[in-house]
């Protein structure tokens, strides 16, 4: 059965993407801890994260890093947390979250409520920071 990121793959299901390429794709979370976090994505549905083959998860690293990078030019923050949960849509991905405390990257704190406005400008500024 698809997921809900496959069908934003297919572009079925809208997204305010940042980036993607033949493997993987980047776009923002439309539940965000904070301004800019984002969700890196394998274009292949594979469910658990361990599952997926040591040069797809090489890669998959490789990739968000990009991506981490690039957020943290675009929003005020003192790190980027990443967090692999896979328990709420059963398609591997990768938390991006803008922190500046331990306890931003807690999963059971309120969720920041953005306009389409913002998330357009937040996705279009991470996109422009991303090293080419």
């Amino acid at each position: 059965m698809e997921t809900i990121f496959t069908k934003i793959i297919k572009g079925e299901i809208p997204c305010y993407k940042i980036d993607e390429n033949e493997q993987f794709i980047a776009f923002l979370d439309i539940s965000p801890l904070a301004k800019g976090h984002t969700l890196v994505v394998p274009k292949q549905q594979i469910d658990y994260i361990f599952d997926i083959d040591d040069d797809t998860l090489a890669a998959m690293t490789l990739y968000a890093k990009k991506i981490a990078k690039a957020i943290q030019k675009t929003v005020p923050c003192e790190r980027i947390g990443v967090a692999v949960i896979g328990l709420e849509v059963p398609h591997t991905h990768i938390h991006l979250v803008p922190i500046s405390h331990v306890g931003d990257l807690n999963f059971q704190n309120p969720r920041v409520e953005l306009t389409k406005e913002e998330f357009m400008a937040i996705a279009e500024g991470i996109a422009q920071n991303l090293e080419k």
